[in-house]
């Protein structure tokens, strides 16, 4: 009996640590989003009907290369400011060279502004933002699991952010269109989702999420879910 106890214990522990797993890392040094709460619940759930573990930290001594290899993505959720030092970044910056995949969420874009590597990898920095209110988004590629099932126009409550230092390279997924709110700042080509293989890895950016309402939102979730797979590369 006490042999079968040890073989049960080692055999839940490999399928504890053989299951695959995704990183949630939601350290702010600037503003911080009261949603990250409604995030990390949604996206724990989120792996447990899908069968892969979620971490959540806000630990940047988590950044190691030898840690974050464990991870089939990291989640940026709602990120601010300088979250990660000059080491910290190296070793990011190695997972993703090693084919490890990121998700950027929101304000994952209003983060490390001073780390070039990071614009190209996130996509774009944030510009600024209205008043939260409703708009359309436009979905203009829907062969992508993160938006293969959303309606062609998306009408949703969210704080909408427009953008800077968008770089050339990943394809869009989903626009704005300002005609349908007050207060964007990038016209006729505002992108709010967006994905890419880069350097490597595999990169996914929505900048939707920003309220507790978007985690309980079945279409958001469903986007967010996609990006997910995709990044952690289960999903084409």
């Amino acid at each position: 009996m006490k042999f079968l106890a040890i073989a049960l214990l080692v055999s839940l522990t490999y399928t504890t640590y053989a299951q695959d797993a995704v990183l949630v890392f939601s350290r702010t040094k600037g503003y911080r989003h009261a949603s990250i709460g409604a995030g990390k619940v949604a996206l724990m759930k989120m792996g447990q009907e899908n069968k892969f573990r979620v971490d959540t930290t806000e630990d940047a001594n988590m950044f190691t290369y030898d840690n974050l290899k464990k991870y089939k993505a990291v989640i940026f959720l709602s990120t601010t400011g300088d979250v990660l030092d000059s080491l910290q970044q190296i070793a990011f910056e190695k997972y993703i060279k090693k084919g490890g995949g990121y998700v950027g969420i929101h304000a994952a874009a209003d983060t490390e502004y001073k780390w070039p590597w990071y614009n190209e990898l996130c996509g774009a920095y944030f510009l600024s933002h209205p008043k939260q209110q409703d708009a359309e988004v436009e979905v203009i590629d829907k062969k992508h699991p993160s938006t293969k099932d959303l309606p062609d126009r998306w009408k949703r409550f969210d704080e909408w952010y427009s953008y800077k230092s968008i770089v050339a390279g990943p394809t869009v997924l989903a626009k704005l269109d300002e005609k349908t709110y007050t207060g964007g700042a990038n016209g006729d080509n505002h992108p709010i989702a967006w994905y890419r293989k880069f350097d490597g890895g595999r990169s996914f950016y929505t900048g939707m999420g920003h309220t507790d309402a978007s985690y309980v939102d079945p279409l958001f979730v469903g986007h967010l879910l996609g990006g997910v797979k995709w990044a952690m590369g289960k999903a084409k």
